[in-house]
């Protein structure tokens, strides 16, 4: 008989997760217990059917500092400075109201940030939605983006890169996904440990609302059906101003040494928050919600306890400093309440003044969450896909129109409507802007730079997410190696549907394997990231979509490189080579609208050997520009080098003469591990003996001339032709 007004199933609790829960207690749950179990046991916060896979990726390597369990994943970049990073997901919030989905997730990452010591540095986007020719998602597009901008733009912390896509397996499932990254002395850094019997509980920031009451368990842990509007009151509200002063609060009361530890508030608020804190220090914690400030004087206990009101830090201090860490809150014009305190033992109790509504063994809420290993089964989708017969196809199109469709589809046109609507320079530090292969940002008072990129590609994975999700890691390298930054870290956002169906979770399964095997070959640790399950509106999953967020060293900030062409008679050279790939090519979906075959192999070996060639030539100053070959392939990197300076391009493929079929692969088809960089002939010979050294394949395959970009006898348009098609696409799809 279940007593409690709080239905577990409402809550999104397993009958056998509620009978797990009377064992723990050994009696039935309060309505503030089951509550509190309800979140912390939800997918969002226990990550229950994914702990047991993520633990098998690589995150060790001399220069982590942090890795995977606290607020963000930090390294070592030398010169006793720290870079803290993560990427999370705020799709279901976006789905439902997409300004304030979008905003309140760049302003839960960068709190997670910022409560690692970190001053916010930058912050990237990777953003996936359905069809732009229907209204609901242009609504959907249109607020994201607007959310993003609002409240990156009002904070201060420039977004300097990412990345947009659009299929019609989004339609139902929006994805956001936002990444930021912040500086800090490595002597600062803080991590979220209670420790101390006796310490007080501080919460700062905002008062807290009935906002994103249950985001974690009713929103973000369940598929979409028609209460979709119904989960509107669970979407948070954000305020990036008073996020600006959370900032500047907290990182003066740890340059002051004020505080003990420092946890963000995000999903399931004060209840994770603390819960988390006192299970990494082997303590108790006290919790008294009579002293919580509210927005509303009304609220219940259980609401209090899990609200995500936004823009809230909960910060462990000793009393003999709590006056200090108050009068610095005063200044900043913060609210600072004691709401409980460090106990020993194992306990978290919460109490109403002296009333106690829950006594729950911490590490319950934590460590001891239920974890799953749901059945794994390959989809059967795969075996028409895998064997498609590519000879079925017309590849009579002209290249020209076939060059010119690829640059106006919304997945290869220029983002500029997007990124044009954030601020990219805010902090002057941002080298190399939105548009190129990464985001170069220097290091005030250093030589060195950082490069930053987001990626991923959902239409691989769904063909074949081992190799699909190694594809996203090996473009992400690329995308680093064509402005001369070494990767160094890697987190990941990994996006797919109900995990408790098993061809989901096979997705779920291979696609992390990937990720293991490339960043285990690139010598790279993943120090941070997110995994967001339930993807899915009436049944339909979207594409498995593990996003990959990269970060990257330039020793000297002053060797990096751009894609576009710089001089006439510059030499044009392919690193890597050309093979007759088709399967997941956007060329397949905009011509032939199928999304079919194998995605393009991925040899690791090559790939390290092709970034390394192209990474060490723009540090030896012998590039002048450097791109990577990915959607669109060959002649759509051809034609991005060019339009930003309208210098055109004469080149030989070989492919006159060569069957259709083959030559449109060569055209269009998007092989792995290539690079587009030109160079002027004096370096040629240095280039040469250097690519002879590191054992890399390359080609030299023409000259940068004129305004027209020919490719053989098959390529033949003007630069400002192509250039009108790829700027204002997007712009015609949204206006």
């Amino acid at each position: 008989m279940v007593r409690h007004k709080l239905k577990y199933e409402n809550l999104g609790l397993t009958s056998a997760e509620y009978e797990a829960i009377n064992r723990t207690l050994n009696r039935e749950p309060t309505d503030v217990e089951l509550a509190i179990y309800s979140l912390m046991w939800s997918e969002h916060c226990g990550y229950k059917h994914s702990r047991a896979v993520l633990k098998t990726l690589p995150s060790k390597a001399e220069y982590v500092l942090q890795g995977p369990g606290e607020n963000a994943g930090v390294i070592d970049i030398g010169d006793g400075l720290a870079i803290a990073m993560k990427i999370e997901s705020h799709n279901h919030p976006s789905a439902v109201e997409p300004f304030q989905g979008a905003a309140t997730g760049v302003g839960g990452i960068v709190r997670d940030i910022f409560a690692m010591g970190a001053r916010p540095l930058a912050s990237l986007n990777s953003l996936r939605f359905g069809d732009l020719k229907e209204s609901r998602q242009k609504y959907l597009f249109e607020g994201v983006v607007s959310g993003i901008g609002a409240y990156g733009n009002c904070l201060g912390v420039p977004t300097v890169a990412g990345e947009v896509y659009f299929d019609d397996s989004y339609a139902g499932n929006c994805l956001v996904n936002a990444m930021t990254i912040g500086l800090a002395a490595k002597e600062r850094l803080i991590n979220s440990q209670a420790a101390g019997p006796g310490n007080l509980l501080v919460l700062m920031g905002a008062k807290t609302g009935r906002d994103g009451i249950g985001g974690a368990s009713v929103l973000a842990s369940q598929e979409f059906d028609q209460t979709l509007q119904e989960k509107r009151p669970s979407v948070q509200v954000g305020d990036p101003f008073m996020e600006k002063l959370l900032i500047e609060a907290c990182l003066e009361l740890l340059d002051a040494g004020l505080l003990v530890a420092l946890g963000d508030l995000g999903a399931a608020g004060i209840t994770s928050s603390a819960s988390e804190m006192a299970a990494r220090g082997d303590v108790g914690v006290d919790i008294d919600v009579a002293q919580v400030p509210l927005r509303e004087p009304s609220m219940k206990a259980w609401e209090i306890m899990i609200s995500e009101s936004q823009e809230r830090m909960l910060t462990v201090v000793s009393p003999d400093k709590l006056a200090a860490v108050q009068a610095v809150c005063d200044k900043w014009g913060l609210d600072s309440a004691v709401i409980g305190k460090i106990t020993p033992g194992n306990l978290m109790r919460v109490y109403d003044n002296d009333r106690l509504l829950a006594n729950m063994p911490v590490k319950s809420l934590t460590d001891e969450a239920p974890i799953y290993r749901p059945t794994a089964r390959k989809p059967g989708y795969l075996e028409e896909t895998g064997t498609f017969d590519f000879n079925r196809l017309d590849y009579k199109a002209d290249p020209n129109d076939v060059l010119i469709k690829l640059l106006s589809s919304p997945n290869i046109c220029s983002r500029r409507w997007v990124w044009q609507q954030y601020d990219h320079q805010v902090q002057t530090n941002t080298v190399v802007l939105p548009g190129a292969d990464s985001a170069v940002l220097r290091l005030r008072g250093s030589s060195k730079g950082l490069a930053l990129t987001v990626d991923g590609n959902g239409r691989y994975c769904y063909l074949d997410p081992y190799v699909g999700a190694q594809i996203a890691v090996v473009e992400a390298a690329r995308n680093l190696a064509c402005v001369g930054a070494k990767p160094m870290a890697v987190t990941d956002c990994l996006n797919f549907g109900n995990p408790e169906k098993p061809a989901i979770f096979w997705q779920f399964k291979e696609a992390v394997r990937g990720i293991t095997d490339a960043c285990t070959a690139l010598n790279l640790p993943v120090i941070s990231g997110n995994v967001s399950f339930y993807n899915e509106s009436f049944g339909n999953a979207i594409y498995p979509t593990p996003t990959i967020g990269m970060l990257g060293i330039l020793e000297n900030v002053n060797n990096h490189c751009t894609p576009s062409f710089k001089n006439k008679g510059n030499i044009i050279i392919l690193i890597g080579r050309n093979q007759i790939e088709f399967g997941g090519s956007e060329y397949l979906k905009i011509i032939h609208n199928q999304v079919q075959g194998l995605p393009p192999k991925v040899d690791l070996k090559e790939e390290k050997l092709n970034q390394e060639l192209c990474r060490v030539s723009i540090q030896r100053r012998l590039l002048l520009s450097a791109h990577d070959c990915s959607e669109g392939g060959l002649a759509v990197a051809l034609a991005e080098c060019c339009m930003s300076t309208g210098l055109g391009a004469t080149v030989d493929l070989g492919v006159a003469g060569v069957a259709a079929r083959e030559m449109t692969a060569i055209l269009f088809g998007e092989s792995q591990g290539r690079f587009l960089i030109s160079l002027e002939s004096d370096n040629l010979l240095e280039f040469k003996g250097l690519a002879a050294k590191i054992g890399a394949n390359y080609n030299i395959i023409g000259k940068v001339i004129g305004d027209r970009i020919k490719i053989d006898d098959k390529i033949d348009l003007e630069v400002s032709e192509i250039k009108n098609y790829w700027d204002y696409a997007l712009d015609k799809l949204v206006n």
